[in-house]
């Protein structure tokens, strides 16, 4: 049995849930606080505590003697992901992940494979891929792509010595997860990435970061170019995608 929430949460929720469609657009002053305690069916306590997590997400400003403030949801900070993978609001925001992650990542592999330790643990994951010539149709029934494709990702942030690196990829886990499924589908895209894999743990045995970097590079643009073409086919067709996610 799945426990009731908080309602403090519960108010958090319908709060941001009101940032980002507009209802509160950023200057403008939230209702008094009794007031929106009695909208949102909660006590005043409740809602101030909700108000404040809120403010050290950057999402509200609070003043002293003077009605809170709506600030603009992008200048909060990286929990508002959070909020938006429950809402299901991601998907347009997938391309702008995709390039961060391609500016980010082969910085990130490039510094693991540099790193001796941290290269042989990265070869040691790559290695626990089934080796397979041609992945069938039904590869993904007996292997889950998504789920070894974020395993890598994750290892690559946390052994690149960079303290930021697996929380701030942490942060787009619901995104990357949801969409896997999609991606992986496609046997063309599990040879590319059957490849990739390979190549690149071939390079950590090396030690080689350059090649290690310019692999995940590559990968990266391929997965963003994907994913435009998929959007592209869908605006042709007149049917709305829900976003592709990429391998590493």
């Amino acid at each position: 049995m799945t426990p009731p929430r908080r309602p403090a949460l519960h108010a958090e929720d319908i709060l941001v849930s009101r940032l980002l469609d507009g209802h509160y657009p950023p200057g403008s002053a939230l209702p008094a606080e009794r007031e929106l305690a009695a909208e949102l069916g909660v006590t005043r306590p409740t809602l101030r505590e909700a108000l404040q997590r809120l403010s050290r997400d950057g999402l509200l400003e609070i003043r002293q003697g003077k009605p809170t403030l709506a600030r603009d949801p992008r200048e909060g900070g990286l929990s508002l992901l959070a909020h938006l993978v429950a809402r299901g609001g991601l998907a347009d925001l997938i391309p702008d992940l995709l390039d961060l992650r391609a500016a980010l990542l082969p910085h990130w592999t490039a510094a693991t494979v540099a790193c001796p330790d941290a290269a042989a643990e990265l070869a040691g994951l790559l290695i626990r891929l089934p080796p397979q010539e041609e992945p069938s149709p039904t590869d993904c029934a007996t292997f889950d792509w998504a789920t070894f494709d974020w395993a890598v990702q994750s290892a690559v942030a946390r052994l690149s010595g960079n303290a930021l690196a697996p929380m701030l990829l942490g942060s787009f886990r619901g995104v990357f997860a949801s969409a896997g499924a999609v991606y992986f589908a496609a046997p063309e895209r599990r040879t590319r990435s059957r490849r990739y894999y390979g190549e690149l743990r071939e390079a950590a045995l090396r030690g080689d970061a350059a090649e290690a970097a310019r692999l995940t590079q590559a990968i990266s643009a391929d997965s963003l170019r994907l994913w435009r073409q998929a959007q592209e086919e869908a605006a042709r067709v007149g049917v709305a995608t829900g976003g592709v996610t990429a391998d590493v």
